[in-house]
């Protein structure tokens, strides 16, 4: 019995061991460059949330990054990127995205499956070959989930007027225009009931007790939960 809780704990401290391991620089600067706030900064907690990691592993690479110049951090302070860090990490995600847009429109993953797919190829391939895909997707603004892609030349396109489906009104209308990425199971879950980019939805109902909305989709009613609708962004419609 106790060998049996002995093996499973040395098991379960050995994957936590490995998944740090694989979790890179890149994987570091870029969720600081996607998660920083609008002054710029991002505090280590939401770093090792996003990463599912813990606080002195963050602490432990924080150190790393500004040894080899990528940011700027003191400790109980935010963490910015330098001009250096910046421009590493834009790349990193214009080339994930880039991937994400050729594994969703010509090898026709659905977009639950790009975001891990991606990850394994941003690292791989010269910024020539990803340029290359960029002219053959015909300069794609947008990844498969909304989310906006870097030029070459560091320019991010904006996308005007998105607001969380949160601050919908009831009989309000939006068009759907970006979701978060950040968990496979949720992208699954709004692509079944008929979530998707460019769909439009109705606000029928907002819930006081939890704040959960029925929305009508295609002529379809669905409820959905505040946290789910907090995930979703839209531009309004008429």
């Amino acid at each position: 019995m106790h060998l049996t809780i002995k093996l499973s704990a040395l098991k379960f401290t050995l994957k936590i061991s490995l998944t740090m391991q694989n979790i890179s620089k890149e994987d570091y600067l870029s969720v600081i460059y996607k998660h920083k706030d609008e002054s710029g900064e991002i505090k280590p907690n939401v770093i090792a949330d996003k990463l599912q990691i813990s606080s002195p592993a963050v602490t432990d690479m924080l150190k790393k990054l500004v040894k080899d110049g990528y940011i700027k951090y003191k400790k109980y302070k935010g963490i910015r990127l330098t001009e250096t860090g910046e421009e590493y990490a834009r790349n990193m995600v214009r080339r994930h995205r880039i991937w994400e847009v050729f594994l969703h429109q010509v090898v026709g993953l659905p977009w639950d499956q790009v975001h891990d797919e991606a990850h394994n190829l941003e690292h791989s391939g010269s910024d020539t070959l990803i340029n290359r895909l960029e002219e053959m997707l015909d300069f794609p603004e947008f990844d498969p989930h909304g989310d906006p892609i870097p030029s070459k030349s560091g320019i991010v396109p904006k996308q005007k007027n998105a607001v969380a489906l949160t601050l919908l009104n009831k009989n309000q209308k939006g068009v759907v225009i970006r979701v978060n990425d950040f968990d496979n199971d949720f992208l699954k879950y709004i692509s079944k009931i008929g979530i998707k980019l460019n769909k439009k939805i109705v606000v029928k109902d907002i819930l006081e007790f939890d704040r959960s909305m029925i929305l009508v989709i295609e002529k379809k009613e669905v409820n959905v939960s505040s946290t789910v609708a907090a995930n979703i962004f839209v531009k309004l419609a008429k």
